[in-house]
Parts: structure tokens; sequence; C-alpha cells
């Protein structure tokens, strides 16, 4: 199977953790959707990444599709658990999570614009949810080692996506001292060989 995607996108970055930490192997193919003559939209019609292109040809996308299809396909590392009330414990953080990011992203493509072009509400409302998310991220956590049980599940990988991203994009942001707990969780993740391999390049 081949992996389409950015080496910046947060959403291509959870993809790549879960090929990792599944042992899936796979091919990456580094695009930038951003691009005119970008071929992304040949393996997904919205012109976005990740893709993931199977075997056969046949072409999955959004990271939720992709990644539930990953865990169900090889035996290692369960990473969305299969009792109800877990699942949706954990598939709630990662909505979660990419709520962050989708908001993250919204700021850094607007703040590309020119100045006058901007629209100062857009940006309030999506810093206000951003942060909103951080602290209902950090509220699931707790003081718990992680957000569910005593293993990484998609929740903890689909966090650290996010505050990876943010890292990248917006290192004014001390979400760090902000939340502790996160932080914690981070640094433990960035220990993993799949967070070390996979982390975002401009």
């Amino acid at each position: 199977m081949k992996l389409v995607t950015s080496l910046t996108s947060p959403y291509g970055r959870k993809v790549r953790v879960v090929l990792a930490e599944k042992k899936i192997p796979f091919q990456l193919q580094i695009e930038d959707p951003w691009r005119p003559d970008s071929p992304v939209s040949d393996f997904n019609p919205l012109g976005k990444v990740p893709v993931l292109v199977l075997e056969d040809g046949e072409s999955v996308f959004d990271s939720r599709v992709i990644v539930e299809y990953l865990d169900h396909i090889s035996p290692v590392s369960h990473l969305i658990p299969g009792e109800p009330k877990s699942r949706m414990m954990v598939r709630g953080v990662e909505a979660l999570a990419d709520g962050v990011t989708d908001s993250a992203v919204a700021i850094f493509y607007e703040k590309k614009r020119p100045a006058d072009k901007q629209s100062a509400d857009w940006l309030t409302m999506q810093e206000k949810t951003l942060f909103r998310g951080l602290e209902a991220l950090s509220e699931a956590l707790g003081e718990k080692p992680w957000y569910l049980g005593n293993s990484m599940t998609l929740a903890d990988v689909a966090c650290g996506c996010t505050l990876g991203y943010l890292n990248l994009r917006f290192p004014e942001i001390d979400w760090r001292d902000a939340h502790p707990n996160l932080a914690k969780l981070f640094d433990k993740l960035m220990a993993r060989a799949s967070f070390k391999e996979t982390v975002p390049v401009v």
C-alpha cells in the first residue's frame, strides 16, 4: 500500500505513527496538495492528504477512516478498543485533538494571507477554539499516564500529533507550561520510534 501525504500534515503524521506502531509496510509518496500541479486530487477528489492507496488501487481518505482501517487489518498493537464505551472515549479524544488541529491549520493559513485580507473575527474564533480544545485535552487526561488504561491508544497518538503541529507552526504558544500533563505525555510519546521518525519538517 502507499500513503500519499506531506511531511508537515499532522493528520498524515497520525497515520504514519499508526503504520509504524502496527508494523505495516508501506510506500511513502510525499506531495504538496497546495501546488497547482499536485496529483493529490487524482487519489482524493477532495484534494486533501493523507490518502492511503490500497494494493488494488482503491483510495482511502480522511485520517480517521484510514486509522480505523489500519487498526483492523493488523493484530499488532491495537490502538482502538473494541469495548463500546472505551472506543467512544478514544475516538472522542481523537476528534477533540483533530478539532484543535483544524483550528491551528485554519489560523496558520489565514495568517499567510495579506494582512489587509485577514479576518480578525475569524482568527479570534479559531484561537478560542484552539485554547478551549487544549484545556479539554488536558482535563480528559488528568493525572493518568495515558488517556485509557496503561498503554498507548489512538487518543494519545492524536493528541501527540496535535501538540507536534503546534510546536511546528506556533512555537510561541506555551502549551507546555499551561498543561504540564500534556507536556509529560508528549515527552513520553517522543521517546517512541514512531514519533521520533515522523517529526514534521518544513
